[in-house]
Order: structure tokens, then sequence, then C-alpha cells
């Protein structure tokens, strides 16, 4: 099998241009490498591969004649169910949805598509994306390719999981709490959920109008290499003319940023809940590279953490139950899996028709307070999550302090950057998370790719 099923999406990109690689090449390698892995991982579950094979021969076509679609030409990829892609199956892993097929594309996804990308297929995700195990009852459950008893994590775990094994160069997840940094840490990858309001959220299964969690959720690149999530985020961005909450902030080049002018704040415990002992390594020995490397660093953690840790858990308590509820009915869903019961408990029921107009306030006043931390630091370095992957079904007795390092960042509304940067005991992946102030993702894709240079960055799995 060939190599380029691990080369970064900027590289196929490089060679397909070149005219050293062609699309139906790469397209071909990557469905052979699904057909050897995903009857072990469960991964991609609608395959498109006839439509995959006519869009490259096509590109290469256009390719021949020198005529390029755009910066992605060529390169394979693969998309989250709780996206809608025009002509496949997009169940949002939900029973209601389990024969829906959109007429359009979302409009994330028609970007890709704009830009040459071909869509292989689809990935699993938990249903309506609520849950840190991606699994539901139309196709069961994903396995990390790192060790098939235990869970890639979600919500955009099956992103992550045939990302690590060469199945599809890049995708698109969504993160509502963590649903993409958590998955690529866990599968040895990288992922950034973008500022909110960076990127529309039109034909997701978590649509926009959320309500008061409609700032949480972002959909955001991920894939094996940092300079892929540069390349592919500015081409998701900016208004769709439906999504009323993005708005047109241009996207700065991370290439242009001054790694040794920043003042970078790091901790790898934020007092709370201590992550596992190889991810507070990992982010120590993280901080000693770069300040080795010439980079200013100061231990300092984000102050009131645990303020926005309980605010973020007193949110989602008193909404994610009505939430929930109204997707279900939305899509006519009358069976659900048992990975939403913990969110629809009979006080969750009941809070969903309370909501103390007091605690909006005092997020806002938190959000407020919070943005005053830049005028002292342009970033943070700590952990993406408090586990390294861990075996099935482990994640349904998490609490929301267990998923403080994730989704306070939700909250806020700040980009956050999820890069490997290290190896655990048990040879399991390891990453760190890189967070910025508002609209400055340029400044944590500029250190996750140094990270990935000084750390070792993305490593295939065994499978």
């Amino acid at each position: 099998m060939s190599d380029a099923i691990y080369w970064s999406a900027c590289k196929i990109a490089r060679e397909i241009r070149a005219g050293k690689l062609s699309s139906r090449d790469i397209v071909e390698a990557c469905l052979e490498r699904i057909e050897q892995v995903n009857p072990e991982i469960n991964a991609v579950v609608q395959l498109a591969d006839e439509r995959a094979r006519n869009e490259a021969d096509e590109l290469d076509r256009q390719a021949a004649r020198g005529q390029f679609r755009g910066a992605l030409h060529g390169v394979p990829i693969t998309l989250k169910d709780s996206l809608d892609t025009e002509g496949i199956v997009s169940t949002g892993g939900t029973m209601g949805r389990k024969g829906f097929i959109p007429s359009q594309d979302a409009p994330v996804v028609a970007r890709l598509r704009d830009a040459g990308a071909v869509l292989l297929g689809k990935t699993n995700t938990p249903e309506l994306t609520f849950s840190g195990e991606t699994s539901n009852l139309i196709y069961g459950r994903t396995n990390n390719p790192y060790d098939l008893e235990r869970s890639p994590g979600g919500s955009s775990g099956g992103s992550a999981a045939i990302i690590a094994c060469g199945g599809s160069a890049l995708e698109l997840g969504s993160d509502t709490g963590g649903s993409i940094r958590e998955p690529a840490h866990l599968c040895g990858i990288a992922g950034i959920k973008p500022t909110s309001g960076r990127t529309p959220r039109s034909g997701h299964i978590v649509p926009y109008g959320g309500g008061v969690l409609d700032s949480l959720t972002q959909i955001g690149p991920m894939a094996r290499y940092v300079e892929d999530l540069a390349l592919s985020l500015p081409l998701i961005c900016g208004p769709d003319g439906e999504d009323p909450a993005v708005v047109p902030v241009a996207m700065r080049n991370p290439r242009d940023v001054d790694l040794t002018a920043l003042r970078i704040a790091w901790y790898a415990d934020n007092g709370i809940v201590s992550p596992h002992d190889d991810i507070q390594r990992v982010v120590v020995e993280t901080a000693q590279a770069l300040q080795q490397r010439g980079l200013n660093l100061r231990a300092q953690l984000l102050p009131e953490t645990r303020h926005l840790v309980n605010l973020t858990t007193q949110l989602r308590e008193a909404t994610n139950a009505g939430f929930i509820l109204r997707l279900l009915e939305l899509h006519g869903t009358r069976e659900h899996g048992r990975e939403l019961d913990g969110y629809l408990t009979e006080e969750g029921v009941a809070n969903a028709n309370r909501l103390d107009p007091a605690l909006l306030e005092a997020v806002d006043q938190a959000r407020s307070r919070a943005l005053g931390f830049f005028s002292d630091y342009d970033a943070i370095l700590c952990p993406p999550s408090f586990a390294i992957a861990r075996p099935h079904q482990a994640s349904h007795d998490d609490s929301f302090d267990q998923w403080g390092y994730v989704q306070i960042h939700n909250l806020l509304g700040w980009p956050g950057v999820s890069v490997r940067a290290g190896t655990s005991t048990e040879g399991l992946p390891v990453g760190v998370q890189l967070v910025a102030a508002p609209w400055r993702e340029d400044i944590a894709l500029a250190l996750a790719q140094e990270i990935e240079k000084l750390m070792g960055g993305f490593e295939p799995p065994p499978l």
C-alpha cells in the first residue's frame, strides 16, 4: 500500500499539482486502507466510493489541462456523519434520520468540495454528537486504532480514528465540549475548535439557533498534521447567509507569528481533576522544550477556572435535556441510545423548563473578566483531557468537572488546538492543547506546529 496515505493533505495537493500523483491513485489507496481497517475500527459508516472515483478522474483530467479547482484539488477526505452531505445518507447517529439523504451539502462541506476535495464517505458519531463514546443504535461502536478495546473518544471519534489509520487525509469535526480536541488527543492527530462565530453550522445535526448553547458548538478541521489545519480552516470560515452568529473576521497566517514574542501561560493540572500522569508529564516536557527553544513561558492557571467549570456545568445541566428533546422530536426519533440517558434524567428534563437569568448574566460576566487574561498572555499550553484512551463505556460515568480542560474554552468561545506531543507508558498517544484569544487561531496553530516539530507529532497506529 502506498506510503502516500500518511502524507499531509498539503503534500498530496502539491504532488497532484506537480503531476507526480494522481487523485485517482490516492483515492484508491485510501479506499483500500478503509477496506483493510474498517472491519476492526468501524469508523467509516457510509462509502461513496464510485462517486469518489468518478470525481477523482474528472479532477485528474482538469489537472492534465493545467486547471485546478482549489487548494485541496484531488485530496481525499471523509466527513463526520453529523454534517449533511448531498446524496449520501447523513444520520447524525439518530434513528429518526436512519435513511435521511440530504439534497444539498452543509456550507462547510460545500466549501471543501469547491476547493477540490474528494469525499470518500461518512464517519461515525454518537447520537446527536452528545457523548464521549462514539456509538449509536444505527452503526454501533467505533474503536481506537491504537487499542481496539479502547474508545477513540467523542463525538468526532470516527473522524479521528480513520485519519489516524491513513484512510482519509482530512476531516471536519464538531466541538461542543471537546469533541474535536479530545478525540484528536486520544487518536494521536491534530484538530482545532475555532473561535465561536468563525464557521457556519448550517446543515449540522446541532445547528445554529441552540439558544444559550448556541455559541458552544463550532465546526473545525482534523488532520494528522497541523499544516493541514492551517490550510483548510480558512476555506470553511465566514458567513453563509444562514447562520446568524458567523462574522466576517479575516484569518491571520500562522507563518507570520513571531513565536519568541509570545507570552505563554501553562499548566498541567487545573486543581479540580488531576489528569493522567502521562498527560501531566507530556505537558511539562512540552513546556520545557519550548523554553529551551527560547520561548517565554510562565506557570499560570487561568483565573477563575473553578468558577468557569461550575458555570459550564450549570449551563449544560440547565439546557442539555431540553435541547436534546427538541432535536429528537425534530428528527422523529422515538428510540434513542443509552448514551443520551445521562442527560434525559427526571431532573434533567425538569431543568429543561427552568433557566435562571442570573446564570446567563454570570456567564457573560465571567467571559468578560476572562478576556483580561490576554493583557498579560498570548496563549495557554494545557492538557486536552484528563485521560488517555480508556476502555469503552468508561466515559458514561464522567462528570462535567472532568471535561473542564476543554469545555471552559467552549464557554469562553476561545480557539483551541490539540496536537500529539508524546506517548503514554502503555504506548497510547498523548496530546497537548494550545488556546489563544478570540480570532487568534494563528497563534494557537503556530505554537502547535512548533510543538509538532519539537515533540515528534503524529505516529501511525499498529493496526
